[in-house]
């Protein structure tokens, strides 16, 4: 007879049928990849837990809070997920009458230990269904994450994996050529991040930003993508400096996206080995617009998102929408603390992609 492993009763295999255990991989008869055990979630329409205003779970039945009055947010409007080793939350802004960011969020294991997954995209103003394409594409992203990274691939050929899995998905909500929707696809900007206790992997196209936010007296940070826009490349040539690029007209016109009509500019993926404590930030431009900086991001963030991701997302956004909240703003939050003192390393292995010709503006 064979010894039950710890950790919970069996179940059947989805593909063979055969006992599995809540802390297998594969199924050891068939070799499937089993579903994790960690946890995940999407921010997808769904009823907010809490108040976002005073954070009472007090919430009549007609959606008012029954501490401080205020009418809860439709389900799209506002969401928050938390699952401990990382956190995130999105809100319409204050100027948008819907929300097209989207994220998904995974705490999961691996070989290597405990891992972080996050996905972050924002529906492209001015194209159709914007809130659906970033919808699908973050669900498709982190169906192909979570099990890749349990089988132990590669974390940069998962990414890429799962950004063209997005990219599938978004195409997909196109209709006929001769529709209106056919002329103006549905298209969003993509980032995602896989936190290990060895290193952070982010993968990107468009402008929707990864940050490192390391601990310390005071607090440093660093971006650690680079944006799919005109701003970008019009301060690359010289005609623009850092500092005028955001007030720029050309800020917000994204030269890489998820599409049907997808751009020329590829996705990138970056692995980054921090030397010490700190955290991942994922964010949309409605967070950027106001805090571009990276050290000025982690003087806000840090030390609390070590110990408080959630609330440290909560306080971003919120800052987000006091500053003007023009857009929709999208914030996650993944602490990390290095298995061993490790010396930074910062890695794009993939060539710079060909000018994009066209562009999009990503704030109407």
């Amino acid at each position: 007879m064979t010894d039950e492993p710890e950790g919970g009763q069996s179940r059947p295999c989805p593909s063979c049928g055969e006992p599995v255990w809540p802390a297998d991989n594969f199924c050891e008869s068939c070799r499937a990849v089993l579903t994790s055990p960690g946890v995940s979630a999407v921010g997808a329409p769904s009823a907010v837990p809490v108040c976002p205003h005073c954070q009472s779970v007090s919430i009549s039945s007609d959606g008012y809070c029954e501490s401080c009055g205020h009418k809860m947010p439709a389900a799209r409007d506002h969401a928050e997920i938390d699952l401990g080793q990382l956190a995130g939350v999105t809100d319409r802004g204050v100027h948008h009458y819907r929300n097209e960011d989207a994220l998904a969020l995974s705490a999961t294991k691996a070989a290597v230990g405990p891992v972080s997954i996050a996905v972050v995209c924002d529906g492209v103003s001015g194209s159709d269904r914007g809130d659906e394409a970033s919808q699908v594409a973050v669900e498709a992203a982190l169906a192909v994450l979570e099990p890749a990274v349990r089988a132990g691939l590669d974390e940069a050929t998962a990414s890429t994996q799962a950004v063209q899995a997005a990219q599938k998905a978004v195409a997909g909500l196109t209709g006929p050529p001769e529709s209106s929707m056919a002329q103006d696809a549905p298209s969003a900007t993509f980032v995602s991040a896989i936190i290990t206790p060895d290193a952070v992997t982010v993968c990107w196209l468009g402008d929707s930003r990864a940050y490192w936010l390391a601990d310390g007296n005071p607090p440093t940070g660093q971006q650690l993508t680079t944006d799919d826009s005109l701003a970008t490349e019009l301060v690359s040539a010289g005609v623009l400096s850092a500092e005028e690029a955001p007030e720029s007209p050309q800020a917000h016109v994204v030269t890489g996206w998820l599409g049907a009509d997808v751009s020329a500019r590829s996705a990138r993926v970056l692995r980054f080995v921090p030397p010490s404590a700190g955290a991942v930030l994922l964010c949309s431009d409605g967070l950027w617009n106001y805090l571009p900086d990276s050290a000025d991001l982690a003087a806000r963030a840090m030390p609390t998102a070590l110990a408080d991701p959630l609330g440290t997302a909560r306080m971003l956004v919120e800052f987000a929408l006091q500053a003007g909240g023009r857009d929709n703003i999208t914030v996650v939050i993944a602490p990390f603390a290095p298995a061993t003192a490790a010396t930074a390393s910062c890695a794009d292995p993939s060539s710079e992609p060909p000018t994009q010709p066209g562009a999009r503006s990503d704030d109407e």
